[in-house]
């Protein structure tokens, strides 16, 4: 698939868009789901299907894409029993088709697809979905349905309901109108309000395999527009996320990941100058991208560093590690909420590893 092109008439950009890759509402293909789009077509046609699907795994493995496609294919066929659903095999529909475009450009009347708003005067987005877009589900489900057939509520992603979004989210879960349709997305479950899951069908959706990430990524385009080793390199980093190897490529990401694996395969010694080489790359203009990498790719390897620890240390020595770790979680959050210098950030997360790589190494001795 092609790169997308902006048109005057877009929504806003999506606010975890890669680059001009397209979003999940523009994506025709789906990679690695074919069993669960089976599954919910028969649940469709059978009429079990539930009035809030939870969908669930890592982020960037298709979740959205499966949403916005079962959404287009209940939208374009809206009575179940329609005949022509008996050979239907996946979730697709024609990019020519009607609904196709109107939920591409945000125009269907039957669908709300709530997210983090978009400030048009900074330009940049919420961190978080609030109260007031959840609250436009009362208005969206009391108008008059002109297309008939289901009401379809995205909710992209519901990790980022604050307290109050979730719980108005939840008084519509519990009294859902009549054909009403619920599918969140979500990253990590455990942080939705139990209440909220316990309404709704989970429905877990696996990373994908390497082949499944090389052929999508072909797929796209990507090999056309970075070399192969590039697209095999970002295929194998990105843990069998999608929306991960467009990053890596997108933001340069392997030559990052190759700073961040030589910096910190020397603990508890640093490389200040290759350290300050690459925290310069956070905190110039245009390098939001770059900065939200990097942290994560410090992340995961903190992640593999505890879970490989985890079976040969113990609990008191797993500590330090997991503070950084859980100080490294919240570190794009907290230098966008106090406007930190993002460079002394990534100097700091550094600086706090090789602490603790050098605290545990004594403890050891």
């Amino acid at each position: 698939m092609a790169r997308a092109t902006t048109k005057a008439d877009d929504p806003p950009p999506e606010p975890d868009q890669v680059g001009d890759w397209p979003v999940p509402r523009h994506q025709t293909v789906l990679h690695g789901h074919h069993q669960v789009e089976e599954d919910l077509i028969a649940a469709y046609r059978g009429g079990r299907l539930h009035h809030a699907l939870l969908l669930t795994g890592p982020e960037g493995i298709g979740k959205a894409t499966l949403a916005f496609r079962f959404a287009r294919f209940v939208l374009a066929h809206p009575d179940p029993a329609d005949p022509a659903l008996d050979s239907a095999t996946d979730l697709s529909i024609p990019e020519t088709h009607p609904v196709f475009r109107q939920v591409a450009t945000g125009a269907h009347p039957g669908l709300l697809h709530l997210r983090r708003p978009y400030d048009d005067k900074t330009k940049k987005f919420r961190g978080e979905i609030t109260v007031d877009e959840v609250r436009r589900i009362v208005p969206y489900f009391g108008s008059t349905s002109a297309h008939g057939g289901y009401r379809i509520v995205i909710v992209d992603v519901a990790d980022d309901l604050n307290v109050n979004a979730a719980n108005a989210l939840l008084k519509s879960l519990e009294e859902p109108p009549r054909q009403a349709l619920f599918l969140l997305v979500c990253h990590v479950p455990g942080r939705l309000l139990p209440t909220i899951r316990s309404r709704c069908r989970r429905i877990d959706l696996r990373p994908l395999s390497g082949d499944q990430m090389k052929s999508a990524l072909v797929g796209m385009g990507a090999d056309k527009a970075h070399d192969s080793e590039a697209v095999d390199v970002a295929a194998d980093l990105a843990d069998g996320s999608l929306r991960r190897a467009l990053t890596l490529l997108e933001a340069g990401g392997v030559g990052l990941q190759h700073a961040v694996t030589d910096i910190l395969s020397n603990l508890p010694r640093l490389d200040e100058a290759a350290l300050h080489r690459l925290a310069d790359r956070t905190s110039g203009p245009g390098s939001d991208a770059t900065f939200d990498l990097l942290v994560d790719l410090v992340s995961d390897w903190l992640s593999k560093k505890v879970r490989a620890d985890a079976t040969t240390q113990p609990p008191a020595a797993l500590a330090g590690w997991a503070e950084v770790w859980e100080k490294t979680a919240h570190a794009v959050g907290v230098a966008e909420a106090f406007n930190l210098d993002r460079k002394q950030v990534v100097l700091n997360l550094f600086h706090d590893i090789a602490e603790v790589d050098r605290t545990a190494r004594a403890r050891a001795s």
